[in-house]
């Protein structure tokens, strides 16, 4: 087999099988792994409307993902559930790996306190100096403050069906 044939005989990933023309900012659950009797839960963190905004600049997203998964990880009724956080390679939004078979209203609530943690934080941001991080200086508060206030603001109080559930 050629590699073009085998290129072209590999099934798409779901991720590249959403509608992104359709999709909106939102929480969507894109993927459930299960391993043994651990079910992992893959989140979409959608912060921009893919194909249609800007996409968030490297420096926001930085800081975002310091500031998130420090919290996540720090935040005591789940820290023990949390698997991942980290930016998408589109920059439109991020991955959140949560151990539990679950779904985006069993998590509203946890998106709503990172948000308010991220819009209330003040100071440096954890892990942002040259022996903690390999692009340190690569970060924007207020541009990471805007994108979590927009989707907080979109998404969170606006926790609706097209929210939370892929486009069909």
């Amino acid at each position: 087999m050629t590699e073009m044939e085998r290129r072209e005989s590999m099934n798409k990933i779901p991720s590249f099988t959403v509608d992104h023309l359709r999709l909106l900012t939102g929480v969507y659950v894109s993927r459930k792994d299960v391993f043994g009797h651990v079910v992992l839960t893959t989140f979409d963190l959608r912060f921009t409307k893919p194909n249609t905004e800007p996409v968030m600049d490297t420096a926001a997203v930085h800081a975002i993902e310091h500031l998130a998964a420090t919290w996540l990880r720090n935040q005591e009724q789940w820290k023990e559930r949390v698997v991942y956080f980290g930016p998408m390679g589109c920059r439109t939004g991020f991955y959140l790996i949560l151990e539990g078979d679950l779904e985006p209203e069993d998590i509203h609530g946890l998106l709503w306190d990172m948000c308010r943690f991220i819009l209330d934080f003040q100071g440096d941001i954890p892990g942002a100096a040259a022996k903690d991080c390999g692009n340190y200086l690569d970060m924007n508060l207020s541009m990471a403050k805007y994108h979590t206030d927009k989707f907080k603001r979109e998404v969170l109080e606006d926790f609706s069906h097209d929210r939370t559930h892929y486009p069909e």
